[in-house]
């Protein structure tokens, strides 16, 4: 897995988003503080390696600058970025039409270690199902599937605990003391995953109905109003604004799906997926919901393994989807992705 960026990383790279164009032995010479030549090109080695900056020209003639990744892939600490309030943060506060018809159609969201990474774990996955028998494979399939109702749920403010809500998915009996909403919302749930595994190409290729008629399912007898929203909606904890203008968001969820499906691998579709629906917010609510069922589609229809998200806190998760909202950087969310992802394959089947 990558390494986090070193001082002397985040030393030359602001070096270069202040100087671009220069070249190594230029960039080297104009640091103030000055490590090692050898090292300096170690570091920019590096950075290219993680899409960070690109280099043009060969030889002594080759030029460093910062990618168009760079905004979009830079380690930003959390802890740091939220200690201004929501008032006192410099953010992008409007939807970036750019972002996905430009930006990530040009750069990839995972860098090669990354993807390795997750390869072998997708390998270590499909190993262990091929050992296990159709009876075996469909117990280890409904206990994430209760896993992720659960905190898919969880992150939405239910109150529900597991053990609440195995009861309920396996009996349909309600817990004391929660109201019918909560019950309602994981079992709408269960249903939407019991949807996508008895259809398995129904998100290949990703289509904007296909993603309505997902979101319907979690929302049923929910009092939200399904389709595409006509109205400005607002999010918690952030001043960042969506599109509000219904054909906006259509086009920026068809451009979303073109994006999708012209990506290479599975992983960069399904993260792309869990980042964008909720960017866009494309309904009035549960938007982050159907963005979960939709990625978990994705991964499931080509035979990978789902994620439950069962360890990821809620306000983790939340604070790595503010900053996708207001600064378009997926390092954060990419992070719990590859965690939840690893957590999956060394948990379940």
């Amino acid at each position: 897995m990558d390494e986090k960026l070193s001082d002397k990383d985040k030393l030359i790279l602001e070096f270069i988003k202040s100087n671009p164009s220069l070249s190594s032995k230029e960039i080297h010479e104009g640091l103030e503080v000055k490590p090692g030549y050898a090292t300096v090109k170690r570091i920019l080695q590096k950075l290219i390696s993680e899409n960070l900056i690109t280099a043009s020209g060969q030889g002594r003639g080759t030029r460093y600058q910062l990618s168009k990744a760079y905004e979009l892939l830079y380690q930003v600490d959390l802890e740091e970025y939220f200690k201004n309030e929501i008032d006192a943060r410099d953010i992008k506060e409007s939807f970036d039409l750019s972002l996905i018809t430009v930006t990530l159609n040009s750069v990839s969201v995972f860098t090669d270690e990354e993807l390795n990474h997750l390869f072998a774990l997708q390998k270590r996955y499909a190993s262990n199902i091929s050992k296990l028998t159709d009876f075996e494979y469909q117990k280890e399939l409904e206990r994430l599937a209760i896993d992720l109702s659960w905190k898919s749920s969880q992150i939405e403010g239910n109150t529900y605990s597991l053990l609440e809500t195995e009861h309920l998915l396996k009996e349909k009996e309600t817990a004391a003391g929660k109201t019918k909403e909560e019950a309602i919302m994981l079992l709408n749930h269960k249903e939407a995953l019991d949807f996508i595994i008895s259809n398995p190409h129904y998100v290949t290729p990703l289509k904007l109905s296909a993603i309505e008629d997902i979101h319907s399912i979690l929302i049923k007898d929910l009092n939200v109003t399904r389709n595409i929203r006509n109205r400005r909606v607002g999010i918690s904890g952030t001043n960042y604004k969506p599109l509000d203008n219904e054909f906006q968001i259509r086009e920026a969820l068809e451009d979303m799906c073109a994006l999708v499906n012209k990506q290479e691998n599975v992983f960069a579709k399904a993260l792309l997926v869990l980042v964008l629906i909720s960017y866009i917010q494309p309904f009035a609510d549960g938007n982050k919901r159907s963005a979960r069922i939709v990625a978990n589609a994705i991964l499931m229809n080509n035979n990978y393994c789902p994620i439950s998200f069962r360890t990821i806190d809620s306000v983790e998760y939340k604070k790595a989807m503010l900053l996708f909202y207001e600064q378009n950087n997926i390092n954060a969310f990419k992070k719990i992705f590859i965690d939840q992802f690893e957590f999956a394959v060394s948990t379940y089947f």
